[in-house]
């Protein structure tokens, strides 16, 4: 039987992309043997890669309960924390992550948050201009 301790661990890449996406977190707990998730999404996309991600790591989500009812709201805050950054010569995403985020290793963050425009993270050429998440 697995703990509070270790759903959160198993799901750690669903809390991040809880917070890339913007998906305003209104409680995590354990309940009955599973982790339950609940918070309001800016759009149905940022819900949709949170999901995304859930069934990545478990399909049967027998141990998980989620819920991201959509809050037009957001949409207003989730925008006005996002930056955007033009890249020069010599970047990488891990400095560009160093430089926005004090570490480097946050760089899927600004990766995922420019699926749109990247195939690759360690593909970015100068010029290109990318949204950089919140923190």
């Amino acid at each position: 039987m697995a703990s509070f301790e270790d759903l959160k661990k198993k799901y750690q890449s669903v809390l991040d992309m809880v917070q890339q996406q913007n998906v305003q977190m209104k409680n995590l707990h354990f309940e009955g043997n599973k982790l339950i998730i609940k918070g309001a999404a800016p759009t149905q996309e940022a819900a949709n890669h949170v999901w995304d991600e859930i069934k990545r790591i478990n399909p049967k989500l027998d141990d998980i309960t989620a819920d991201f009812p959509i809050d037009p709201n957001l949409v207003k805050s989730a925008a006005s924390t996002q930056q955007m950054y033009t890249v020069k010569a010599g970047d990488t995403l891990s400095k560009i992550s160093k430089q926005f985020y004090g570490e480097s290793n946050k760089y899927m963050q600004i990766f995922e948050a420019n699926r749109d425009k990247l195939d690759d993270p360690d593909k970015i050429q100068p010029g290109q201009q990318l949204k950089i998440p919140a923190a």
